[in-house]
């Protein structure tokens, strides 16, 4: 921690220095706009630049002497008067401020970085004209935008997209992470920072902690079971369907299409309707004198469970035949001439040719269906979601991290536990995912398959 801070400390006086150099170098213009954007810009002639500049300044003043500071402080504080709802009284909503807060932090992290844009702005400018050239004009800077930097325009909207509805609401998330929003700390009632404490709770020995743990464990071996499976499954599946003595191969290959195109809440209900306790599975078995199996209910854990497995594979083999079936028809024929010539079997060529360039250019789906699989909510929602187990709170032996983190936050208004489940989700899974793209020949032999 102590070399962390030293090291920070270094690029803070480093940047501090070189800030220093750059203002003494720096021309009249260009410390201008370190003053006022837009006013270096105003002094090359470019009035076009220099008003977008000067816009942003007075836009941006106004905003957070009006709106934004207050904001920022409400989100240090989540408010300070609390509301009463029986008396009418009015009072801060502390998640309204949260939101505010942060929506203003990136505003102002926006409004730093177009000020810096406008300090390079004008010094790019001052090195042209040194050079003898002339300052660009603003209908250069538009006809710019839609040739050499077209591909700023197009992708702007994406951009202002994903930082409106994915980075802010996940950061927005972490944040909660950190408060003790939930029963009973919902608004009107003031919510508060508590700092570590949602997760020391997980991992205590409390109700939380126990069950945490067990839903992980069970979590973990079903994402790496049922990705395994539905992989092999597709792999081999897409291998029989290659071969050239299969007949039919058109029929082979629509019928589990057919399977994998109809909707997946539609299959996950017929087969919690086949496997339900008086559903036509135990009718049979108890038509023939056998006793019904608990396949959904509360005692029939591991029957849940791998009938779990079979309905993800179910929906999930198909799309990996697809691909493994492309994938199998890109690799070249005379590899396994040379390897028959010299004298390797079937199963030698699986192993040697096969297998290494499919897991090659599966490697990135595989990662991705694995987190898939970690976070596969509706599976286990389906077939048993109205049950619960003793010694899990609010939870049941089947349900996965994100099913619990579901009960949690929407059943129950857990809302700061189920946003640290999530940050720790998250964690898990990218942490997962990067080890196995690193140790994978995708990362590590690229150029052997090329």
């Amino acid at each position: 921690m102590k070399r962390a801070f030293q090291k920070l400390g270094i690029k803070i006086s480093d940047s501090w220095t070189n800030f220093i150099n750059f203002f003494k170098v720096a021309n009249s213009n260009t410390k201008a706009s370190m003053g006022l954007m837009g006013l270096g810009q105003f002094m090359y002639r470019q009035v076009g630049r220099g008003i977008m500049y000067l816009g942003v300044e007075i836009l941006g003043i106004l905003f957070f002497a009006i709106y934004g500071f207050q904001w920022i402080v409400g989100l240090f504080t989540l408010g300070t008067v609390q509301g009463d709802p029986w008396t009418g009284k009015g009072g801060d909503n502390s998640v309204i401020f949260l939101l505010l807060g942060l929506m203003s932090v990136f505003l102002l992290i926006l409004f730093i970085a177009l000020y810096i844009s406008n300090v390079r702005d004008a010094n790019n400018t001052s090195k042209l004209v040194l050079k003898g050239e002339k300052p660009k004009k603003f209908k250069d800077d538009l006809k710019d935008l839609l040739d050499k930097k077209f591909y700023k325009t197009v992708l702007f909207l994406p951009l202002l997209g994903t930082i409106i509805f994915s980075v802010i609401p996940i950061v927005f998330m972490i944040l909660v992470a950190f408060t003790n929003y939930g029963e009973p700390y919902i608004p009107p009632v003031l919510v508060d920072w508590v700092g570590l404490e949602n997760f020391i709770q997980i991992f205590s020995l409390g109700e939380i902690g126990p069950t945490f743990f067990k839903i992980l464990g069970w979590n973990i071996l079903w994402a790496v079971a049922t990705t395994l499976l539905n992989y092999v499954l597709g792999l081999l599946l897409a291998i029989l369907l290659n071969k050239k003595i299969v007949k039919g191969k058109f029929f082979w290959r629509l019928f589990p299409i057919l399977a994998y195109a109809i909707p997946g809440f539609i299959t996950l209900t017929a087969f919690k309707f086949m496997f339900a306790q008086g559903g036509p599975i135990n009718n049979m078995i108890t038509a023939n004198g056998g006793n019904p199996i608990p396949f959904l209910t509360e005692d029939g854990t591991w029957w849940a469970r791998f009938i779990g497995l079979l309905i993800n594979a179910w929906l999930t083999v198909p799309s990996v035949m697809l691909l493994a079936t492309g994938i199998l028809s890109n690799i070249n024929s005379d590899l396994y001439e040379a390897a028959k010539i010299d004298g390797a079997g079937s199963a030698r060529q699986f192993k040697d040719i096969t297998l290494p360039f499919v897991v090659f250019a599966t490697t990135p789906t595989l990662i991705t269906s694995f987190i898939g699989n970690f976070n596969n909510f509706g599976v286990f929602y389906f077939l048993r979601s109205t049950i619960t187990t003793e010694g899990y709170f609010v939870s049941n032996d089947t349900d996965l991290l994100i099913n619990w983190l579901y009960r949690l936050s929407i059943d129950n208004k857990y809302y700061s536990i189920g946003a640290a489940i999530s940050l720790i989700i998250f964690i898990i899974t990218s942490s997962i995912s990067l080890i196995i793209y690193i140790k994978s020949p995708a990362y590590k032999k690229e150029d052997t398959f090329r």
